[in-house]
Parts: C-alpha cells; structure tokens; sequence
C-alpha cells in the first residue's frame, strides 16, 4: 500500500539518522549534567534537521502521491455495490488478526498519550536549566496542546483523504523527527518543537480510534474500544512516569523526549500489522483491497447475488467529499450532523476543564491554605490506579448495557464529584477534610470513563467519508479545554480562592453535556455502525 516502498523507508531512514546527528552535542554535555542551555547549534545538528524535514517530506511522498492531498475523493454510499462486505464485518468472529491489530494500536495509543504526559515531568528540569519561572515554563504545556487540538484536526482530515493507515504512519514519523525537541538549547526553540510533538500527538488519537472502531464486529465493538481508550490512556500515564524514573535521575530531562526515536521506529516496524481500513476501501470503490483486508481477519465476503438476509435499503450516496478540509469541518457543522457535532464538542470540553483545569489545580490549591500539596499528589497517583478497574466497568456498562446511558450517568457523577468539592471544599479550615480522598476517588474514575468513551462514541456515529475528521474534532475539544482551562482557573480564583466558584463551575458543561447526550446522542450498543452513523436504514415493507 506505498506509492514507492524505497522513498518511504528511504525518507525513515534519513529522518531517524537526522535526530541521532544531534546525539554527539548531547553526549558531549555529559560532563555538565547534560545542560545544553546557551550551546550554539553544530554543523551536525544543523545538517540533521535538515535531513529530518527532508525525509519526512521523502516518505509522504513514498506513503501517497503528493497530488492525492490535492484531489477531490469522491465517496459512495457504503451499501452501493458492498451491501454484503459490509453485512460480513459485521457478523464476523474476532480473529487473531483482530487481536493482533488490537495490541499494535493499543501500543500506539500508550505512545500517544506518553508524549504529552512526559511534559509534567520535563517541566521542573527545564525550568532550573533556563532559568525560567513557573509561570514563563508553563507556556510549554500550553503551546503542545495547542499543537494537539490542530493536529486532532489535521489528522483527522488526512485520515478521511489518504486512508487510516497512512495517517498513522505520518504521524509515527514525525513522532521519530519531533525528538530531537530534546537537543535544543534554546528555550524558543523547544517552543517550536513541541508544537510540533503535539501536532504529532493530536493525530494520532482519533485515527486510533477509526481504525478500531471499522474495524471490529459488531457485537464486540463497543466495550473493546472503550477498553482499548481506557487501558491506554493508564498505560501512557504509567509508561510516561516510569521513563522519567528510569532516564531523568541519570541523563537529566531531554533524554525523555529523546524517547521519541525507539518508540517510533517500534511503531515502524509493527506498521506491517496494522491495515488499511476496509469501510474506508469500500467508500473509495476499492473492493479487492477490502476484500484482502478481509481475508486477513478471517471474515468470508458472500458472492454477489448470494441471499445473506433480509434486504436493505440504501439511503442516498452521499454528496461528493470537497478537497478543502475546511469544507469537511463545515459538513459537520451542518445538518443532519449539526446537532451531534455539538453535543460531542460540548463532552469533550467539559472533560478537557476538569482534566487539565480542576485536576491539575488541586496541588496548588491545597499548598495555597498551607496543606501539603505533596498528599494531593499522591491521592491523584493511587486514584488513578482505581482507574484501571474503573475501565473495565466503564467498558462493560457502555457494550452491554448503553452507551447513550453510560456518558450521561458517568458525566453526571463527574459533575457530582465537582459540586462535592464546591460544598465541603476541602482545606478551607486548615485542615485536610475526610471527604478529600473518596472525592478525588470519585472525581478520576468518573471523569477517566468519561474520556473514554469520548472518542469511541464519536467515531461510531458519524459516516465513513468524515469519521477521520469528526474524531479528530471530538479529540482537539478535549485539548481546547486545556488550553483555555488555566486562565479560566487563575480568573475564577482571582474571584473566590478554594474550590468552590470553579467546582460549581467547570460542573455546568458537564451537566449541559449530558443533557445534550441524553436529549439527542445516538444509542450504539448493539448496533451495526452503518446503522448508527446513518448511512443505512432498514427497508421499507
């Protein structure tokens, strides 16, 4: 599936050899804790990233032809002329191939969410090499999730023009190039490099999520990909914290974004794994490769003729994709898609407040009454292991028993953690209340369901011609909460200090966003994804 095989690993090859050229400059730092602050910039890494914007240029070039970003697709109808590949994904069997396609996107996903979570721990160090204050060194995290939400929807655009897959593998490489953010010696210049991380980060999210969600049956969709985001998102976090034990005491913070290199070319090489999307094939009228897609999985296509059931109608093909992906955003903003689009957005932002606003404040707030901030911290540590089997519930409740109910009831009890905080508000005598520890316990299973499912509802309920780009639009929301989230804490303190202006407050998007599911979201438990995303209806007797 390369447009050319040899410019693609060609570019790979010129792109991880582009950040080892900047390994000399590190090592020879040694001898000064590996701070690099002020070094003037070498032939070797001038010349390595180069070589790092070359190559990636060289294997976009080798993954699709150039001129594909430029030429309108025109998507059919998923049941014109592929009724009965569609009917077989659906009633398939998991297979081996499933599994297996499950774990290599399960390892994508943990190295997703590392490269963000690695920021918390790169922050301290940064900010003794630089010389920076707090304040000056927080731009960092604001920049990446900038860098998240455009490439959540960047990605996402490329991913319903050039295939999943390929997305994917754009993605990896420039996760691979993005590490030599490590190597500068400049602050401005590590700016720069993590919006780029970011941009990397943001993509690869919701294409995760395409992928999975086309590609598993039916009966087994739901809880595996609520599962997969779950277990992920804990795996990143942990894989995230156990780098920084591992490298950061020996060879000082840059060596976790250096990190960026094994990971990705691991992800190279388990590329062969992961396949083309088959809805994706079929809306582009490429049946043989679905059909090899298939056969992988193990699922039978039926003759064409063959009587599998009872007869479907199909609803109109839809209107050809535009080449721009501003129009591709636009089509979401418009009916019938208006309406869902704005209840996944309205989820997403209101986890994004509670995640990187509420959360991330908790430390701050407590140490500003005088409490140990460090007994918050390790709250937040043990909370998020009950995560793990706070997962596994989350996944069994949206699979079998409703999706539709469970963000309702999961952003609800969210919202009830948050008012709990705004009532008793903890610390506000001195003194650390009871009711602390069960709260924050409450505050990460609850919200940890509600990302969880974010991203795989989203991918379920739009169609295959702009799943790609409603993902991404679903995972950048999630991201606008954070970038907005610290200036709306700093004001809402600035107004009442303690927890109970911002609990009561970052509690109301919440509650509007169940609301909003409960009033107009699409119930996908059990349901074909055609079904769902409405590219079907059921015949006429």
């Amino acid at each position: 599936m390369f447009n050319s095989p040899a410019a693609f690993w060609s570019g790979a090859v010129a792109i991880a050899g582009g950040v080892l050229l900047h390994l000399p400059d590190y090592v020879g730092a040694a001898g000064m804790g590996y701070r690099m602050v002020g070094m003037p910039m070498g032939s070797g890494m001038l010349v390595g990233m180069a070589l790092v914007v070359v190559g990636f240029l060289l294997a976009a070039h080798g993954l699709v032809p150039l001129t594909a970003l430029h030429k309108a697709q025109v998507p059919r109808a998923a049941v014109d002329r592929s009724d009965r590949y569609i009917r077989a994904m659906n009633d398939a069997r998991l297979s081996g191939a499933h599994w297996g396609l499950l774990t290599v996107l399960g390892v994508a996903l943990i190295i997703d969410v590392m490269k963000p979570a690695t920021l918390g721990f790169v922050m301290p160090g940064m900010r003794e090499e630089y010389g920076y204050s707090t304040a000056q060194v927080a731009m960092l995290p604001t920049v990446a999730l900038t860098g998240t939400t455009v490439g959540s929807l960047l990605w996402g655009v490329l991913a319903d023009r050039v295939g999943r897959r390929a997305a994917i593998l754009l993605a990896t490489l420039m996760f691979i190039g993005t590490s030599i953010c490590g190597f500068m010696p400049e602050f401005k210049w590590n700016l720069v490099m993590c919006f780029l991380m970011g941009t990397s980060a943001g993509g690869m999210l919701p294409i995760v999520y395409a992928l999975m969600t086309e590609c598993m049956p039916s009966k087994n969709r739901g809880w595996l990909v609520v599962l997969h985001a779950g277990l992920g998102t804990v795996g990143g976090y942990l894989a995230a914290s156990g780098m920084a034990a591992l490298l950061e005491p020996h060879f000082a913070w840059r060596s976790l974004w250096f990190v960026g290199l094994p990971t990705g070319v691991l992800m190279l090489i388990m590329s062969r794994w992961i396949p083309e999307s088959p809805r994706f094939l079929l809306t582009h009228g490429r049946e043989r490769e679905a059909e090899a897609v298939l056969a992988r999985f193990g699922v039978t296509v039926p003759a064409a003729g063959d009587v599998v059931e009872a007869p479907v109608a199909p609803t109109p093909a839809p209107a050809p994709a535009p080449a721009g992906s501003r129009n591709r955003l636009l089509a979401l903003l418009r009916p019938p898609l208006s309406g869902q689009t704005l209840t996944v957005v309205t989820y997403g932002l209101g986890w994004g407040l509670v995640n990187w606003g509420f959360l991330t404040f908790i430390p701050v707030t407590l140490r500003s009454r005088g409490l140990d901030a460090g007994m918050a911290t390790r709250l937040l540590f043990y909370s998020a292991l009950l995560a793990i089997p706070g997962t596994i519930v989350v996944a069994w409740l949206y699979g079998m028993w409703s999706s539709k109910k469970s963000m309702v009831v999961f952003a609800l009890a969210t919202a009830l953690a948050l008012v709990g905080f705004a009532v008793i508000d903890p610390g506000s005598n001195g003194e650390p209340s009871v009711w602390l520890t069960p709260l924050m316990v409450l505050l990460l299973v609850s919200s940890g369901g509600v990302i969880s499912m974010l991203s795989p509802y989203a991918a379920e309920v739009y169609p295959t011609h702009l799943r790609g780009t409603a993902s991404g639009v679903a995972a950048g929301s999630s991201k606008l909460g954070g970038i907005i989230a610290p200036t709306t804490m700093a004001a809402l303190a600035a107004v009442q200090p303690g927890f109970t202006l911002i609990g009561l407050a970052f509690a109301v998007p919440l509650v509007v966003s169940a609301g909003m599911v409960a009033f107009s979201g699409i119930e996908t438990r059990g349901r074909h994804l055609e079904d769902t995303a409405g590219e079907r209806v059921p015949a006429v007797p």
